[in-house]
């Protein structure tokens, strides 16, 4: 059985470092021979890989790292909020990666988290050998932003744990049929306690600057994706506004080709807790 272990490192900002936290999955017995890092979607964190990290690192024997971004789950925040961005991202990212002293790895990633590794492997030099890009591609359009505008960054105020679990399972429903304790498990790792005892999602509110500072437009990233020469597993769930079934069928067809596998029971973004997501990730990094 793989084991669980939680760590820390430190990023740096424009004003000053900020603490990184992630978890690592280690297979049992023995160093492993490769490392996954899973990436998170925009509002969420590590432990919403739990069930894929500990079943890539006992089928595959592979070191599965899931980072908290800055600014959500247990990762510090920005004292400006202005400097939550990609530039950021990467360079936490690339300070995770020395960490792991790794000449190379695997990268799945949810959403943001996806983009955040076609950004890396499209670079010169890339440590990332197999990318999976989890209902995101590189055009993410404007539509599906301006509905994720609309309750990121919200400061929500529940009660109980059981209230978090109640609107995470009607905001987030096109995850997929998730079981109760699939959301209870999103819920328990999803919140922060205030200093008053109230709960609130957890994330920094101020990730959504973007959202409220400048005008909302198509994200257009095909350049990068033309750079990428790792093999790419593009997961899509079928009802998903962020990536349309047309940007999709382009993926396969341009940059590098990436393999297709859809989820017939979710929109953005599959929860990849699903027996058969697991083996779709799982055969196509094996």
């Amino acid at each position: 059985m793989a084991t669980m272990t939680e760590h820390t490192l430190r990023g740096l900002s424009a004003l000053g470092f900020h603490r990184l936290a992630y978890t690592q999955w280690s297979p049992e017995g023995g160093l492993p021979g490769r490392t996954i890092v899973c990436c998170h979607g925009l509002t969420r964190n590590g432990r919403d890989f739990d069930v894929l990290a500990a079943d890539l690192a006992d089928s595959l024997g592979a070191r599965v790292v899931c980072p908290d971004v800055v600014g959500r789950g247990k990762s510090g925040t920005l004292a400006n909020p202005d400097l939550y961005g990609y530039p950021q991202y990467l360079a936490d990212m690339a300070a995770l990666i020395a960490r792991l002293d790794v000449e190379s790895l695997d990268w799945v990633g949810t959403s943001m988290g996806g983009l955040i590794g076609m950004i890396l492997a499209a670079q010169g030099d890339t440590p990332v050998t197999r990318l999976v890009v989890n209902d995101v591609g590189p055009l993410v359009p404007k539509a599906a932003l301006e509905r994720i505008g609309t309750y990121v960054g919200t400061n929500l105020v529940f009660r109980t744990v059981e209230e978090v679990q109640r609107y995470l399972s009607l905001v987030y429903a096109p995850f997929g049929d998730l079981t109760d304790a699939q959301w209870r498990h999103l819920a328990e790792h999803g919140y922060w306690t205030r200093p008053d005892g109230t709960l609130g999602l957890a994330y920094d509110t101020g990730i959504a600057r973007a959202f409220q500072t400048q005008p909302i437009t198509d994200v257009d990233l095909w350049p990068v994706w033309g750079m990428i020469r790792c093999p790419v597993l593009a997961i899509r769930g079928l009802q998903s506004d962020l990536l349309t079934a047309e940007i999709a069928q382009a993926m396969t067809e341009r940059g590098p080709k990436a393999t297709l596998f859809e989820v017939t029971d979710a929109g953005h973004a599959p929860a990849l807790m699903d027996p058969a997501q697991l083996a779709a990730v799982r055969d196509f990094l094996r």
